[in-house]
This record gives structure tokens, sequence and C-alpha cells, in this order.
């Protein structure tokens, strides 16, 4: 709608603020994080102009399939099917993905709700929603529902356990979220091979939560956490962070024991925490005609029902993003995601054989399998060797030290379906090229 200027009315709101100038109005801000001198900003310029401006600003960025990467730290480089994106943007879908009126928008709600089962389907939990914004958000929305549905049977009132290597960006959010409302996060700690100490697990029994990943920040497959529910008793909920590739091949977490899954922005749960789980749900019934119809089921979030009722701080979500996860799995179907799992690990193991036949070069966790990532040690700095490999034309991977101090000399390693032979004798050759200079 047009908006309606207020050019040449400043001084009247100043007037009715009791204010003289703009300068009283930002007068609370600190002197010493006040800007000065003016931004160095260009002078107008023209269409063209601009245009070329920002042609050569966006050939300054990287392109990932433009030479061998070996980045992932949560950020996989899955091929997406042409077929995805020409579905996905046609007019029907892409002008009403977020479907506030689920009566205009049949289609886009159908789409949703394949999508739900899908995701319930592959995570092995009866329930599903539309989808969340992303893996940390998910986790933290994860984590206070658990504590809604859980704190009056808990015996550690408020108490949360965290896995020892959630990524530090991930737990971030969690504290933030947590912070102010009566949870208390603690360190669920990890044996020296990475696994998690099913000990010290124990002392999780009548907490309100325990939250893992599996496959784990250094991409580490854990037997144990299959485990866990039994250790920690069914007045604790199990939530299980995850892999989605890696359930073509790895056990659904539901089938042992979790009560809540959450994948990059995916979320899912046991029927018992229907009612107070965060985002919508789309459900199916019948028309006044006795036709299929689908329905926005459950909404609670603050713009459907009352702030003090809402179950999330959740104000949107990724359906776009999830209604091409939806095309995604069904293109794939069960036996493709299967051979795609299995191609992401054939991959990954390939590579670790490979950099491990590197001298100086040794395994975090030699004695764990890894899926998509593994983490190494070298004989240096991490962040030294991953320069070197850039300048040499291979992203070789991710230093650990930027997560942990302690681990300046690691570095994660990520592979995925579209790692080639060629790819990873190039890692090999930077890598073994760095090895030699820094060992010399």
């Amino acid at each position: 709608m047009d908006q309606l200027p207020n050019l040449g009315r400043e001084q009247e709101m100043l007037d009715s603020m009791g204010l003289k100038s703009i300068d009283d109005l930002f007068s609370d801000i600190p002197e010493g994080v006040r800007r000065v001198d003016p931004l160095p900003l260009r002078g107008p310029q023209s269409e063209e102009e601009i245009w070329a401006d920002a042609q050569h600003l966006l050939g300054a960025n990287i392109d990932l399939d433009s030479r061998p990467s070996f980045l992932s730290a949560g950020l996989a480089r899955n091929f997406v099917p042409t077929m995805v994106p020409m579905l996905a943007t046609r007019g029907e879908f892409l002008t009403s993905y977020t479907p506030y009126q689920p009566e205009v928008s049949q289609g886009m709600l159908q789409a949703m709700w394949e999508f739900q089962t899908m995701v319930s389907e592959l995570v092995g939990l009866p329930v599903s929603n539309v989808s969340m914004y992303d893996a940390s958000t998910a986790a933290a929305e994860a984590i206070t529902c658990a504590v809604r549905v859980k704190g009056r049977k808990a015996t550690q009132k408020g108490v949360v356990y965290v896995s020892q290597f959630v990524p530090p960006h991930r737990l971030s959010v969690i504290e933030n979220y947590t912070q102010g409302v009566g949870i208390e996060l603690r360190t669920l700690e990890h044996d020296s091979n990475g696994r998690v100490n099913l000990e010290a697990a124990s002392s999780a029994e009548g907490a309100c939560a325990v939250y893992v990943e599996q496959p784990n920040a250094f991409g580490e497959l854990d037997e144990g956490i299959t485990r866990l529910k039994e250790i920690i008793g069914e007045n604790t909920a199990l939530i299980i962070g995850v892999d989605a590739v890696s359930l073509g091949i790895v056990e659904a977490p539901g089938n042992y024991g979790a009560d809540i899954v959450v994948i990059y922005g995916l979320f899912a749960c046991k029927k018992d925490y229907l009612r107070l789980m965060p985002g919508r749900i789309v459900g199916k019934t019948l028309d006044e005609d006795g036709k299929d119809a689908f329905t926005l089921t459950l909404s609670t979030r603050e713009q459907h029902i009352r702030r003090h009722r809402a179950t999330s701080n959740i104000c949107s979500n990724e359906t776009l993003i999830a209604l091409m996860g939806a095309m995604h799995m069904a293109l794939l179907g069960p036996e493709g995601l299967e051979r795609l799992a299995l191609r992401v690990a054939a991959t990954t193991e390939i590579a670790k054989q490979a950099i491990c036949g590197i001298n100086g070069v040794e395994l975090v966790d030699p004695d764990t399998p890894n899926f998509r990532e593994f983490a190494v040690k070298l004989p240096g700095d991490a962040s030294d060797a991953v320069t070197h490999m850039d300048a040499a034309g291979v992203l070789g991977g991710f230093p650990m030290g930027e997560w942990w101090d302690s681990m300046s000399s690691c570095l994660l390693i990520g592979c995925d379906e579209r790692t080639t032979k060629s790819d990873i004798d190039a890692l090999v050759s930077a890598l073994s090229a760095w090895v030699e200079e820094v060992s010399a």
C-alpha cells in the first residue's frame, strides 16, 4: 500500500517528543560508539553503474563448485536435481508458500502434509511439523518443548543435559533460548574416543531432557546413543539432532527411543509432545462434499493464539525449502535415499583412508565410524593448513580451532555425493605439500 511521507514534519515530531533536534533524539548513544564522519557512500548512480558494481562485488565470491571443496561443519553441499527448483518456483507454489489462509492454498497444504508424512517415516516418529528455521533454533525449541512436557515429572527440575560436542554456534542459540526461563544447562561428557560416556549419562536420569547429535560435530556415529533412552528413563526426553541423508543407512532415532528429532530446520516428536510442540501442523480431513481437504490443524504461534499460550518464538518457517525437500525426497524414494547415503559414506571413507596415508596426519578418533565428516590432527595449526591449501586451489576443510581453542591443530574434512577421486587426490596433494613444508 502507499506510504505517506513525513518530509517537512520532522520538527513537529520532535516537538511532540519534547526534543529540539535530531541530535537530541540520539543523545543516549555513548560518544565512543557514535560515527562522526559520514558513511563513505558514492554519489547517485545509474542503474547500469549499480549493476556493474554489484557484478564486480559478486565476482569476488568463490563458487564451491569451482574447486575441490571439503568444507562442511553443518553446511552440506548436497546435489539438488534440476527438477526440484523448476517445480518449486512455479507461481502456484512460489506465491503461496506461507499458507496463512489455508483454504486458499490447498495445493501447498497438501504438499506440506506429504512433507510431514515423509519426515515422520524418515525419523521413525508419528508427528512432524511444517518446518523450523534451522538446526540451531530447532534444537533450542526442542529443549524448551521438552521442559514444558517433562517439567512436572522431572526430579531434576528445569535441568537439561547437552552433549559436550555440540558446536559452539548451536550451543550459543540454545543458551540464548534457555537463559532467564528457569532452564539449567549441564554438560553431557564424552569419552576420549569421542563417544558419549554412558556412565556419566546415568546422572541425567530424572532431568527434563538430554540433547545429543548423531553424527556428532566430528562426523562420528556413536552406537552408544542407541542405549541412552534406557539409561535416562521415560521421564527424561531424549532429543537427537541428525543428518537427514544419514538416515538412508543409519537407524531411525525413533526406533531407539528418541522423543524428539531435529534435522536442520525439521522437527518431529512423539504424540506426548503434540500440544506443546512449536510451529504448525497441517492436517487432512474431509470437506462438505466428502472430498479430501487440508488445513492448519495446529498453530501454536503468537500470530494465531494468545501470546501467553504460544509455545514457540518461531514467527515463520522455511516452507518453500520444505517444499523442495519434499520434492527431493519424493524423487529419491527409499532406495534412492539409501544409495545417496551410501555414496556419501563411501566418499567419506575413501577420503579418510587417503588422508591417513600422509605422514604426520592422524585421525582424532581412529576407532569410530564416520558419516560425511571426519577430524584429523595435523603437525601444525589447521588454519595455516587451510590457507596453504586455498592458495593451491583446494578448500581443504574447517579448522576446528574456530570452535574450540584446544583443537587448533585439528581439521574437519567434509565429503558429499559430489566428491570425486580427483578431488580427494587434490586434497591429499595440497595437504601433503603443507605437511612437508612445516616438517622441514
